[in-house]
C-alpha cells in the first residue's frame, strides 16, 4: 500500500472536536452532583491547563457533603456564589495562575457556556475564543463575551 492510500484510510477529527473530547473526559473527574463539566485551554494546539467542576482542595466534595443548591433549591443558572464547588474553567484559570503559564490568545474548550463568572475570568485572562458543547441558561454571558470580542462556538456533532 502507497503512503497516500495510508492516510486516506485514517479519519481524524478536528482540532475543536479533539480538545472537545478531551473536555468530556476531563469532567468524568467533577464530583458536582447536579452537572459535569471539564474545560481545557489550549494554545497553539497545545493543551496549557484542564479544571473540572468540585470543591476547592483539600476541602470536602458534594458527592460527601451533599448539594447546597438542591438544598437552597438553587435554579441552574443562578446565584452562582451559593455553591461549594468552583468551576471547571475557574478551575483551569486558577491552575494557570498557580503554574506562570499566561493564557493569552488562547481557547477554551467547555462541555458547557461559561456563566457570567467565568465569562469575566475568561476576558481578563486573555482568553479569545471559547468552543462549547452545550448551552448554558446564562444570557448575561454570552452578551459579554461577546461585547469583548470573544469568539464563541457551540460545536455540532462532537
Amino acid at each position: 500500500m502507497k503512503k497516500d492510500e495510508i492516510s486516506n484510510k485514517i479519519s481524524r477529527p478536528s482540532w475543536d472536536n479533539y480538545f472537545l473530547s478531551i473536555s468530556k473526559l476531563v469532567a468524568e473527574r467533577s464530583t458536582c452532583l447536579r452537572r459535569q463539566v471539564g474545560a481545557v485551554i489550549v494554545k497553539d494546539k497545545r493543551i496549557l491547563t484542564t479544571g473540572y467542576n468540585g470543591a476547592p482542595s483539600g476541602l470536602e466534595h458534594c458527592d460527601k457533603t451533599g448539594c447546597m443548591r438542591e438544598k437552597l433549591n438553587i435554579p441552574s443558572g443562578q446565584r452562582h456564589e451559593l455553591c461549594r464547588a468552583l468551576h471547571a474553567e475557574m478551575n483551569a484559570i486558577l491552575q494557570a495562575a498557580q503554574y506562570g503559564i499566561s493564557l493569552g490568545k488562547s481557547i477554551i474548550y467547555c462541555t458547557n457556556q461559561p456563566c457570567i463568572i467565568c465569562a469575566k475570568m475568561i476576558i481578563n485572562a486573555g482568553i479569545n475564543r471559547v468552543v462549547v458543547l452545550s448551552n448554558y441558561p446564562d444570557e448575561l454571558a454570552r452578551k459579554f463575551l461577546k461585547e469583548a470580542g470573544i469568539e464563541v462556538i457551540v460545536a455540532e456533532n462532537s
